[in-house]
């Protein structure tokens, strides 16, 4: 089928002022606004009643179940709110940990929900969001009933009946002092004005909406404390992965690689041990060999220590070692390191080990013909930059050797930036703790 060397324009877009009326977000954005009403003066009699209940019988038994259980609901409460949040105004947060209880008795359990900071301010959350409801309700109603009823007015202003001659809509005054929009100036004047109204409402709506944002993310999401006790989980498993990761590597290196040449080694010592008597010209020969092997073997262990923790990093710090790692790239690459002291030792291990997979990486496929490393320091972190003037392409995509490079800073508070377009140069940027 022949192929026809059509340009494709692509539609013009309506700029964001005239969209917003008329995208899904603002209608989300105005639905969520006005369920916020009815829920909140539920949520609001319940918390209050639940509250003042447990409370003002907190000096008998009988106030305590009360008030935990009024505080679970509220858990509950925000569990909807979070939810609604997350379908009408596209705000993913975290859920918080749930109550655990030590020994799961019901004591242990209303001990555990009033001990929670969660559960308190879920019902702060009840308490201050139903006037902030009740007011962006009111502001997001009244905005758009007004807006869309002035601008639609030339379709309806029929439906008004005659009045001493004249049919519109009576703005205001008693009978002797009436104003009507019944001429056609009149009735595009304030079709224009609805028009204002329609353009500005949406941006007002998502100012109103960008408050419950920051009420939803603030009383009814995970606390900073769980959401860094969770990151710390997950980065202790990555940085568990990482090391059980290197074990493996090492074993295989040192299986395939040193173990098999030392195994080959023994034997061909031990043959030439037997031919020592019987051709001593053969097993000289085989001697010299086996020298050979060792040398190559010694080789491989020092590569493989080098890999680990190079012993030029631990006497001499992170200058002479990135220099040694230069030395050995297959590019020419200039190092400047400019450290006022040495960092911690495991940051010093991880700045060490990221340029040399950098380097790695532009001896094997940058095509490169030069590099550069520049190491210094800014306020309390570690700067690491490398750049080549190499073919580009590089990618943080998952899988790559960048993303595992990747998740082995981001386990110690560190950061790494790609820029490499397609054509060059890349630019690979790294921040690491100068304490870790």
């Amino acid at each position: 089928m022949a192929t026809d060397y059509v340009t494709q324009r692509q539609a013009p877009r309506l700029p964001a002022a005239l969209r917003a009326p008329i995208e899904a977000r603002t209608w989300r954005e105005f639905g969520y606004l006005l369920l916020s009403f009815p829920i909140s003066i539920v949520t609001f009699v319940f918390s209050i009643t639940m509250f003042s209940m447990g409370i003002g019988m907190a000096i008998t038994f009988v106030g305590i179940p009360i008030l935990a259980a009024g505080l679970a609901l509220c858990r509950g409460f925000g569990a909807m709110e979070r939810a609604r949040a997350r379908g009408l105004l596209k705000l993913d947060v975290a859920d918080p940990k749930p109550v655990r209880s030590r020994t799961g008795g019901p004591l242990s359990w209303m001990g555990a929900v009033l001990k929670s900071g969660t559960s308190w301010r879920h019902l702060i959350y009840t308490l201050l969001h139903m006037p902030w409801a009740t007011f962006a309700f009111s502001v997001s109603v009244a905005l758009f009933t007004w807006g869309w009823g002035l601008f639609t007015y030339p379709l309806w202003q029929w439906v008004f009946p005659m009045y001493a001659g004249q049919a519109g809509l009576q703005l205001y005054g008693d009978h002797n002092h009436s104003v009507y929009l019944n001429n056609p100036f009149e009735i595009a004047l304030t079709s224009a004005v609805g028009l204002v109204f329609v353009l500005a409402t949406p941006w007002i709506i998502r100012g109103l909406t960008s408050v419950d944002r920051l009420l939803v993310t603030s009383l009814l999401g995970a606390s900073r404390l769980d959401s860094r006790v969770t990151e710390l989980e997950s980065d202790r498993g990555v940085v568990v992965d990482t090391a059980a990761a290197d074990l493996r590597r090492i074993e295989r290196d040192l299986h395939d690689g040193a173990q098999a040449r030392l195994v080959a080694l023994a034997m061909d010592l031990g043959l030439a041990k037997e031919k020592l008597t019987q051709d001593p010209e053969a097993a000289a020969k085989m001697v010299d060999e086996a020298h050979g092997e060792v040398k190559v073997a010694l080789q491989e262990l020092r590569d493989l220590a080098r890999g680990i923790h190079p012993a030029v990093l631990t006497d001499r710090g992170l200058d002479a070692a990135l220099s040694a790692v230069a030395s050995r790239c297959t590019v020419p690459v200039s190092v400047e390191v400019d450290l006022p002291y040495r960092p911690a030792a495991a940051i010093e291990g991880i700045a060490y080990f990221t340029v040399s997979e950098l380097l790695q990486n532009i001896s094997k496929h940058a095509r490169a013909t030069r590099a550069t490393v520049d190491v210094w320091r800014v306020d309390d972190r570690v700067m690491l930059v490398v750049t080549d003037d190499g073919k580009g392409g590089a990618r943080l995509d998952a899988g790559s050797g960048l993303a595992g490079l990747a998740e082995r800073l981001d386990a110690v508070d560190g950061l790494l930036v790609v820029d490499s377009p397609v054509g060059g140069p890349t630019t690979v940027t790294a921040q690491l703790p100068w304490r870790g």
